[in-house]
């Protein structure tokens, strides 16, 4: 058996600015900080053989932070795009809600929340998951069947995409699924990867 721990990282200066971030590289906040070694504190008693992150630092320092909360000892983290956030095109940057009065609460929420209609030039959820999904099969599964243990700090639509193939659900199942911030969710593995058991911790 394996286990799989993710979590999306901390509050980032953007969230808090109620931004569109996408791929650009923003900073976590006081309070984010904070919610990444609260994290740790729910991964005492873990042991992780490999883990891995984005290519952007609010989910780089998430990871690093829980884990040195965790009293981990340390690992040597794949950091890879394969696991960043949907890239938002026109709309990084721009306030959700000015966005909103420009584009109309609907055309905005289907960008959000639809499966496969992107934003202006930028991913879908279904495009970000053509690239998390491979990358998933390629490097980590087959840690996991060898009974590895893996963590994984990422963003909201990379581990929707992810959280979607693990539990078999449906596009509309995981567009209704919440993903708190620096909230980790345990997923225990056989070495064919059935799920037994998926819980936040």
């Amino acid at each position: 058996m394996a286990q799989l721990v993710i979590f999306r990282h901390g509050q980032s200066t953007w969230n808090l600015e109620n931004k569109f971030t996408g791929w650009v590289d923003v900073e976590l906040t006081p309070k984010g900080i904070e919610e990444a070694k609260n994290a740790g504190q729910k991964l005492k008693g873990y042991h992780f053989d490999y883990a891995y992150a984005s290519d952007l630092q609010r989910a780089q320092k998430t990871l690093t932070l829980a884990l040195e909360s965790a009293g981990h000892h340390p690992l040597s983290p794949v950091y890879n795009k394969a696991l960043n956030e949907r890239m938002y095109g026109d709309l990084q940057g721009l306030d959700k809600t000015e966005t909103a009065k420009k584009y109309g609460d609907d055309q905005v929420k289907i960008w959000r929340r639809s499966y496969d209609i992107a934003p202006p030039n930028g991913e879908s959820l279904k495009d970000t998951a053509a690239r998390v999904i491979p990358y998933f099969e390629s490097e980590i599964i087959p840690k996991l069947k060898a009974g590895k243990n893996v963590v994984i700090a990422a963003h909201g639509n990379s581990l929707r995409a992810l959280i979607m193939y693990l539990e078999k659900m449906t596009p509309q199942q995981i567009l209704e699924f919440e993903i708190g911030t620096a909230q980790p969710r345990l997923y225990d593995l056989d070495t064919n990867m059935n799920l037994l058991n998926a819980k936040n911790l």
